[in-house]
């Protein structure tokens, strides 16, 4: 019988707002965090190996709200994740435009077998 299993990026805004490079809004945030996590998955082969984690990403986000490119800043434990955490943000493609222009953000991503 399969676990069961819980994505989720976080969407606090007090672990989110202090990682925001322009101090961009804390709704912002959460709705960039929102879009992204409808994207997420959870690779099979990490599901099968047993592997969680998290991984920190920085986005960088154009002034009309395209993802321009992801960075791994803290990794998960797992080159699986960590490589679906990079794609993850672009595979969401457009977020909400930044209310202050472009910057980045850095989103907590994690994955947890239940």
């Amino acid at each position: 019988m399969p676990k069961s299993l819980a994505l989720t990026i976080a969407l606090s805004a007090l672990a989110l707002a202090p990682i925001a490079a322009n101090a961009q809004s804390a709704d912002w945030i959460k709705s960039v965090a929102r879009t992204i996590a409808a994207k997420q998955t959870y690779p099979r082969s990490a599901q099968m190996r047993g592997e969680e984690g998290t991984a920190k990403v920085k986005i960088y986000i154009s002034a009309a709200g395209a993802v321009e490119r992801t960075e791994l800043v803290s990794p998960s434990g797992s080159s699986t994740l960590d490589k679906e955490a990079l794609a993850l943000p672009t595979r969401a493609g457009q977020v909400p435009a930044p209310p202050s222009g472009a910057t980045t953000v850095i989103v907590p991503i994690t994955w947890k077998l239940l």
